[in-house]
């Protein structure tokens, strides 16, 4: 089997790159971070500019991608210069939902995504919930033609940016999906801060009234596409974390060949080369789980799942042994936020905890492959 890039992605892969290394550094970053906004709008419009943004959409609904190895190109390249800008929640999670779903004047919104005009968030999480998709409690009322939404969701990410967000609610014994203008009264947002960068919020809907026309599935039919598109952007998560794990080891080892102990280069420390040798090979391995899990999105729901799950439990392991040996083969520079390789270790270790941690992932794999 070819594992190598078709031209098209290997040429979207060298453009991404050429881009963000002339664009993004550690000092535009942290002034990112610092913003109120926390992203640069100059760095999106540039992303949809280039095609970053078109290439996670099917050519159906506007893009030129939209497929498992698509996803994977784009966010490793994200994930390799510790992009903050939120490509996963506007484009895979809330795009790819209504680009599923979504009715045909709902579609419409898709090609001012892809243009780098409108953000979107998914607010599906709750303060019960964890990782469990389907533990919803938001209700859904419905009376005389009109909808009524109360409810809130936890730690919405780009939810103060947000133009629309999608939104999950219980009905019909099972969980649908709405589209709802940010600016609709009943909706409210308490927004702060990501120790890995960006922004997310506390979303309450008080009694939210919504037109029949905002609804987006069948009623209580929602659960399967979240699903699905929720295992999207899984992929989008581990290949942008796979990417933060290449840069961490690339820095990690010019600090080992420029730092001196004892008037050698700490590179040349027998222990510290082993070390350095099971990153490595951690992270091939890592490699291999992200193509596996890539290349089965298209498979049926159990399979997509056990792939899904075998490889996110793997990468909250290795992301940690990574994160970690990087950070105490430096010392206390990689600590210091002017430093690269904070902001880098940061990512790697909290991407653990979105989509579902190691222990989670491993529970879940089990139970699918009895099933």
């Amino acid at each position: 089997m070819n594992f190598n890039l078709t031209e098209e992605r290997q040429m979207l892969s060298d453009t991404l790159r050429r881009f963000l290394a002339d664009k993004y550094d550690t000092d535009r970053r942290n002034k990112i971070l610092e913003s109120d906004q926390g992203y640069s709008t100059e760095i999106w419009s540039g992303l949809a500019e280039l095609g970053v943004i078109g290439a996670l959409f099917s050519e159906g609904d506007g893009g030129f991608g939209g497929g498992g190895f698509d996803i994977a190109v784009v966010f490793e390249e994200l994930g390799r210069a510790g992009v903050v800008e939120p490509v996963l929640d506007t484009a895979v999670l809330a795009g790819g939902l209504i680009a599923a779903t979504g009715s045909s004047a709902q579609k419409e919104l898709i090609e001012s995504v892809i243009g780098g005009e409108t953000q979107l968030a998914f607010a599906h999480g709750e303060p019960q919930s964890r990782y469990d998709l389907d533990n919803v409690q938001t209700v859904a009322d419905t009376q005389d033609g009109a909808i009524a939404l109360t409810g809130r969701k936890a730690v919405v990410m780009n939810a103060e940016a947000a133009d629309h967000f999608v939104v999950s609610a219980s009905e019909a014994g099972g969980i649908s999906l709405f589209l709802v203008p940010a600016d609709t009264d009943g909706l409210s947002i308490q927004g702060y801060p990501l120790i890995s960068g960006g922004r997310a919020a506390e979303v309450t809907l008080d009694g939210v009234k919504l037109p029949e026309t905002a609804r987006m599935t069948e009623a209580g039919k929602a659960l399967p596409v979240i699903e699905a598109v929720m295992a999207r952007a899984t992929v989008a998560q581990m290949a942008e974390t796979l990417g933060a794990m290449e840069t961490a080891v690339r820095i990690t080892q010019e600090y080992l060949g420029t730092r001196q102990q004892f008037g050698r280069p700490l590179a040349t420390f027998q222990a510290l080369q082993h070390r350095m040798a099971e990153m490595l090979t951690e992270m091939q391995q890592a490699r291999s789980a992200l193509i596996n899990a890539a290349g089965h999105l298209e498979a049926d729901r159990n399979e997509r799942e056990r792939h899904i799950s075998a490889a996110k439990g793997l990468f909250g392991r290795i992301g940690r042994l990574i994160g970690e040996e990087s950070i105490q083969m430096h010392g206390g520079i990689a600590m210091t936020q002017e430093y690269e390789l904070a902001h880098i270790a940061k990512r790697i270790i909290m991407a653990d905890h979105r989509f579902g941690d190691e222990d989670w992932h491993l529970e879940r794999f089990l139970a699918l492959s009895a099933a």
